[in-house]
């Protein structure tokens, strides 16, 4: 369930509409956690009209060259996530933020589709051996093989990525920490 009904978007929108105040003001007027929540059901109602303040139900998936048209689009433009997002006719800007740092991870191919439902287990596919002692022509899987592969490849990357910056904070945190209590010591000696 979302968290604020179309019929409550709708009124805090018509608030600013007729100039009852300005964002900040209804937000708190109207107990909205954030302001940008109420800019972002103005913007999405001036686009959309009611269509906009709907909790999107749909799940619309989009191509890996749209994606990619609009990751670039988003990069090479001073344009912000929501000014794209309405631009483009998305109703959620967040996931234009992440596609945008999906790529800046792993490139391009972290916006490719990709496959889903339960991977086929090894031991499954042995049994079925077992019990078919028939002979069975061989599919050339090759393809999808390496797909999966490369698939795996990019989940390491991110994954090796994210655990190398981790270590840099951490070191980093560790390394002013040492300075710190190297001039705490440093100006004790000084004062004795």
């Amino acid at each position: 369930m979302s968290k604020y009904s179309f019929e409550f978007k709708k009124q805090v929108v018509d608030a600013y509409l007729q100039g009852k105040g300005g964002y900040t003001f209804l937000a708190e007027k109207f107990g909205v956690t954030n302001r940008r929540q109420v800019l972002n059901w103005v913007h999405y109602y001036e686009k959309f009209g009611d269509e906009g303040l709907f909790r999107s139900r749909k799940n619309e998936s989009y191509s890996f060259e749209y994606k990619l048209r609009v990751v670039e689009l988003y990069l090479s433009s001073e344009v912000s996530y929501q000014e794209l997002a309405l631009s483009e006719g998305i109703n959620n800007n967040a996931l234009i933020a992440k596609w945008v740092n999906d790529y800046r991870i792993a490139g391009p191919d972290a916006l490719r589709p990709k496959k889903k439902g339960r991977k086929k287990s090894l031991d499954l596919f042995r049994r079925k051996q077992d019990i078919q002692p028939t002979e069975i022509t061989p599919v050339d899987t090759s393809a999808e093989h390496v797909k999966q592969l490369e698939d795996e490849l990019l989940k390491l990357r991110i994954e090796n990525a994210y655990l190398k910056e981790l270590r840099r904070l951490r070191l980093e945190e560790e390394a002013l920490l040492k300075e710190k209590r190297e001039s705490s010591t440093a100006s004790e000696e000084n004062t004795d």
